[in-house]
C-alpha cells in the first residue's frame, strides 16, 4: 500500500512538473513571436516551414475531407429519403463538415503527420546536441526553431481546414446528386441557406487553436525528448497522443463557448 501511494505520488508530481514546464515553454515561445516578426532573417525561416507543413499535408487533408463527405451522405441518405427530406442532404453534410468534422479531422491529420515530423526533427537535433550548439553560438533555439514552426501551424491549419470543408461538401454532392438522384439545385440552394458565416468562423477559429496546440506540443516534446532513438520515437508517440487528446478536449470547450455566444445573440435556429 505504501509503495502504491509512493508511486502514485511520484507520477502525479512528474505530471504536474511536466505541465508546468510545458506552459513555461509555451510562454517563452509566445513571448518571442512579436520580436521575431521584426527581423527579416527570422521571417524568412517561415516559408520553408509553411511548405513542409501546408503544401505536403494538402493531399492527405483533401482526401480525408472528400471521403468524410461521401460517408456522411451514404449514412444519412436513407433516413432523409424515408422522411421526405432528401433534398436537404446538403444541409446535413455542410453543417457537419464545416462546424465539427472538418476542423477536428484536419487537426488530427496534422497532429499525426506534422506533429510527428516536428517532434522527430527537433528531437533528433536535441539528441545530437545541435540545440546545445545553437546555444553555445549565442542563438536562441526557441526563436530560431520553434517560433517559425509554431506560426506555420497556426497560419496553415485554418487554410487546410477550409480545403477539407470544401472537399467534404463536394463529396456529399457526388453521392447525393449523381448517385441517389437528389436535385442539384436543391442540394446547393439548401446548403447556401443553412450555412452561415458564423459556421465558417467557428470552424476556422477552432483550427487556429488546434494548430497552436499541435505546434507547441510537438516542439515541446522534441525539445524534451530522452536520449537515443528510443527517446525520439517515444516523444513522437507522446506528441501525437497528447495533441490528439488536446484537440478533442479543446473542441468540446470551444464548441460550448461558441454555442453560448450564438444563442445569446441570435437565439435558436432550426436546421431545416
Amino acid at each position: 500500500m505504501v509503495s502504491w501511494l509512493t508511486n502514485t505520488g511520484a507520477l502525479a508530481s512528474d505530471l504536474i512538473a511536466a505541465f508546468g514546464r510545458f506552459w513555461a515553454f509555451s510562454g517563452r515561445t509566445l513571448g518571442r513571436v512579436l520580436p521575431w516578426m521584426t527581423r527579416r532573417r527570422d521571417v524568412q525561416r517561415l516559408w520553408p516551414q509553411c511548405h513542409a507543413i501546408g503544401t505536403t499535408s494538402l493531399p492527405v487533408v483533401m482526401i480525408t475531407g472528400f471521403f468524410v463527405g461521401l460517408v456522411l451522405a451514404i449514412q444519412a441518405i436513407e433516413q432523409l429519403m424515408a422522411s421526405g427530406l432528401a433534398d436537404r442532404m446538403g444541409v446535413i453534410v455542410s453543417l457537419s463538415v464545416v462546424r465539427e468534422l472538418g476542423p477536428v479531422l484536419a487537426g488530427v491529420m496534422l497532429a499525426g503527420r506534422v506533429g510527428g515530423a516536428l517532434t522527430a526533427e527537433l528531437g533528433t537535433m536535441n539528441v545530437t546536441e545541435q540545440l546545445d550548439a545553437l546555444r553555445s553560438m549565442g542563438s536562441d533555439p526557441i526563436r530560431v526553431l520553434v517560433v517559425p514552426r509554431f506560426l506555420a501551424c497556426v497560419l496553415l491549419t485554418p487554410l487546410l481546414t477550409l480545403y477539407c470543408d470544401v472537399l467534404g461538401v463536394f463529396g456529399g454532392w457526388l453521392i447525393s446528386v449523381p448517385v441517389f438522384g437528389v436535385s442539384n439545385w436543391a442540394y446547393w440552394n439548401y446548403t447556401s441557406n443553412a450555412l452561415e458565416m458564423w459556421d465558417i468562423f467557428c470552424g476556422v477559429s477552432k483550427a487556429v487553436f488546434f494548430g497552436a496546440a499541435i505546434g507547441l506540443i510537438s516542439c515541446y516534446k522534441g525539445f524534451n525528448c530522452r536520449q537515443g532513438a528510443e527517446g525520439v520515437g517515444r516523444a513522437c508517440t507522446e506528441g501525437f497522443v497528447t495533441g490528439f487528446i488536446s484537440i478533442l478536449v479543446m473542441d468540446f470547450f470551444i464548441t460550448m463557448a461558441q454555442k453560448g455566444v450564438y444563442v445569446s445573440i441570435w437565439g435558436f435556429k432550426t436546421v431545416f
